[in-house]
């Protein structure tokens, strides 16, 4: 049986201690912060990247140095037979297509999974990804599976702001000034790796309400889940260095489902870097049925 390794990047939101007891290798994501370079989790923490946003720092992404991802690959290929390479969604960064260049390179030995997720969801694929792992499945069967199941997932996140939208030029200075002023919560969508609209809210109670309703018609319409919803993961995920308001719809949805419990986790760096903070989002995703693989 071949040892396969797992590697991911930061845009999981994996971060290096838990990469070391989950026994995998978490790449960091580069930013660019007024002109300095620092590394997710490395030099760059969850609370000094908000402090920097909240200054209006320039903030901006890029993709790992080529030289970092062979570096990796091969120290790991010292060790194991194959690489399991599950990098953020290719809708939202080219480092899945620099990737997959690469690893051409590498004569069948490095498997890079293009399965248009990031964040809370990328996550759920590579521990998915661990658990085929164990049970002894190939890393070609395992990049063929989370590619099929690739879809298998949906976002939906409330803003507290239209700024960093605005400043990002993903909405208009009207626009984002409208919503302002009306006191209104923008709800987007990610399905596939691409941040969308979905609808808006005055509130943010109303908004947890629509955001709870489209993955109650998910979970149903999507995903065939029974009354039980046993076949599907829930997340809640949060922008900001204060996990208080995740937690509250945490224990919201898990009073509500009253099945297995449900994570909360911190939005990626580069999904907030665009949103700000104070966003809140939750997620659906299919769980793993080890016969389909």
């Amino acid at each position: 049986m071949a040892k396969t390794a797992v590697v991911t990047d930061s845009n999981s939101g994996i971060t290096q201690k838990e990469a070391e007891k989950l026994g995998i290798t978490v790449i960091p994501m580069p930013f660019t912060i007024n002109g300095e370079t620092f590394f997710e989790d490395i030099t760059l923490t969850q609370k000094q990247f908000y402090a920097h946003l909240e200054n209006d720092a320039q903030i901006g992404t890029s993709q790992p140095a080529i030289s970092d991802i062979t570096d990796c690959w091969n120290n790991l290929l010292k060790y194991y037979d194959e690489i399991v390479h599950i990098p953020m969604s290719s809708s939202l960064s080219g480092s899945c297509q620099t990737a997959v260049m690469l690893s051409e390179d590498y004569k069948g030995k490095v498997h890079v999974v293009n399965n248009q997720r990031i964040s809370v969801t990328q996550k759920q694929s590579v521990l998915d990804c661990i658990e085929m792992v164990s049970n002894g499945i190939n890393g070609k069967r395992i990049k063929d599976y989370l590619e099929k199941t690739k879809f298998d997932s949906s976002i939906y996140i409330t803003l507290e702001t239209l700024k960093y939208l605005k400043k990002g030029g993903r909405v208009t200075p009207s626009a984002a000034a409208l919503a302002s002023l009306l006191k209104i919560k923008p709800i987007l969508q990610i399905q596939g790796g691409k941040l969308d609209s979905y609808s808006k809210a005055r509130t943010k109670k109303l908004a947890k309400k629509i955001m709870l309703n489209a993955v109650l018609s998910d979970m149903k319409e999507r995903f065939n889940c029974g009354e039980s919803y046993e076949n599907v993961w829930l997340h809640i995920a949060y922008s900001g260095v204060d996990s208080s308001e995740g937690d509250e719809f945490k224990n919201e949805i898990q009073e509500m489902f009253h099945l297995q419990p449900v994570t909360v986790d911190p939005l990626s760096l580069s999904i907030a870097c665009h949103i700000g903070s104070g966003a809140l989002a939750i997620t659906c995703t299919k769980k793993l049925n080890l016969n389909d693989v």
